[in-house]
């Protein structure tokens, strides 16, 4: 008798739990909704009311305003990922897989601009919050970009002992890219995607040269480096 009491109960604790985890994520959803609506500054009071609740019954889902700003900000790290992942994981020539990466973390930028600055800059927190959601994200892109261009080294037979900092630097450059252009609107996405692509292929194609590596940009590269046909290893001397 004892065993079917405790299945019941645990069988309730996993309805209440599952019943909250919905709750939260649909407080979360009306968040970002109301931060599109009102800026990153946006009160309690807006979230509630796009929620169609009392402030009571969200802080019994969120222990305080930094709990709910944490759920936030995860859910977002979820919606660069949907973009940046296809782009991180598509083959194709390199330069068109930079300017896919690119453009892809600038359109997640152009279309929800006020929780872009609502997470940057934890204006909405009512205290020190211990995760970082923003470096998180920062670490992610840069170790997916480290592990793409160390593939690319090493299947030139190069050192690949810089794909990190590389990494870590390129994700940088976008991003304050990115906030100047959020705040001053003086071109299209595209043609920043433009700017920042030619950077970006400059900086590889320089390295590569210096090993003796001479690559199409817009050859079409496989996994299997050593057969593509149109890649020319040459003397940078003689050239």
């Amino acid at each position: 008798m004892a065993r079917t009491v405790k299945a019941g109960t645990d069988a309730r604790r996993e309805r209440w739990k599952g019943h909250r985890e919905a709750r939260r994520a649909e407080f979360v959803e009306a968040t970002i909704r109301a931060v599109a609506k009102h800026g990153p500054d946006v009160g309690m009071d807006e979230i509630a009311a796009e929620a169609g609740v009392s402030k009571p019954v969200l802080y019994r889902h969120f222990a305080d305003k930094s709990d709910l700003y944490l759920a936030v900000g995860q859910r977002g790290t979820e919606m660069l990922m949907d973009r940046l992942g296809p782009a991180l994981s598509q083959d194709g020539p390199l330069r068109a897989r930079i300017k896919r990466i690119v453009d892809a973390y600038l359109s997640v930028i152009e279309e929800h601009p006020n929780l872009y600055r609502f997470v940057v800059r934890k204006s909405f927190t009512d205290r020190p919050v211990e995760q970082d959601v923003v470096n998180e994200d920062k670490q992610l892109i840069a170790a997916a970009l480290a592990r793409l261009l160390g593939d690319y080294l090493r299947a030139f037979g190069m050192d690949s002992g810089g794909a990190e900092p590389w990494g870590h630097a390129l994700v940088g450059m976008v991003q304050n890219a990115g906030d100047w252009w959020l705040d001053r609107q003086s071109m299209t996405r595209a043609s920043l995607s433009d700017y920042l692509t030619t950077i970006i292929w400059h900086a590889i194609d320089g390295l590569l040269r210096s090993a003796g590596v001479e690559l199409d940009p817009d050859a079409p590269l496989t996994a299997d480096f050593a057969e593509e046909p149109r890649l020319r290893l040459v003397n940078i001397e003689e050239a």
